[in-house]
């Protein structure tokens, strides 16, 4: 299954309407999900988490926290206010600043190079599917030195930057080594001009019911 930008987000209203499965728990089980990924990859220093303020932002929390409960070294960097931050998201920003793991919140991209400086990995946990035009300042600066590291750098559901559908980059686009997509592969992941961007692409289970990514006869 290759899901557009459109259907992704259809996907998650179903699960959460006609399923009752509350978008809390499918965020915690996404974060939870790439958590154990990361680890399996191999960690052999620290995580930075770079979280903007959406839902994407909101996995960022959830896959700190359950790196810091695995002795993982773990450091979020956000760039928003907290109080910008709504639903799920600030439910789990509310957690994990009360859980131990350093945030610091950044407004530009200033001062990113030292938060990045010694991490073995980034997590890209800056926007999700639903980007549908280049990143606008500081992102884009954000964005390119994120790429500037020598960290192994992991995408949360689709490289920031990249067009869900087309596969094609918008403007500066996260180099992921690894993409965590969250529940099925994006449309645009089947386009030769997305691999560059990919990385090693893996898909992450959010518990939403096996039936309603199986064709119906």
């Amino acid at each position: 299954m290759l899901l557009s930008r459109d259907e992704a987000r259809a996907l998650d209203r179903r699960v959460m309407d006609e399923f009752g499965v509350p978008g809390i728990v499918l965020m915690e089980n996404a974060g939870r999900g790439i958590a154990d990924l990361i680890r399996q990859l191999g960690v052999h220093g620290s995580v930075v988490v770079c979280c903007g303020r959406g839902n994407n932002g909101g996995d960022g929390f959830v896959i700190a926290r359950h790196l810091d409960n695995a002795h993982v070294p773990v450091r979020v960097v956000l760039f928003a206010r907290p109080e910008e931050l709504t639903g799920d998201a600030a439910i789990n920003y509310r957690i994990l600043a009360r859980s131990g793991p350093p945030i610091r919140v950044l407004d530009d991209a200033a001062t990113l190079q030292t938060e990045l400086a010694g991490a073995a990995w980034i997590v890209d946990a800056l926007f999700g599917t639903g980007l549908t035009g280049p990143l606008r300042p500081p992102f884009d600066r954000i964005v390119e030195s994120i790429n500037a590291t020598d960290a192994q750098i992991l995408a949360v559901d689709i490289p920031s930057g990249l067009d869900c559908d087309t596969g094609r980059p918008m403007g500066p686009t996260i180099r992921a080594h690894h993409t965590a997509t969250i529940a099925a592969l994006k449309r645009g992941f089947a386009q030769p001009a997305a691999l560059p961007w990919l990385g090693q692409v893996h898909i992450i289970d959010m518990g939403m019911p096996r039936r309603i990514l199986e064709p119906q006869t």
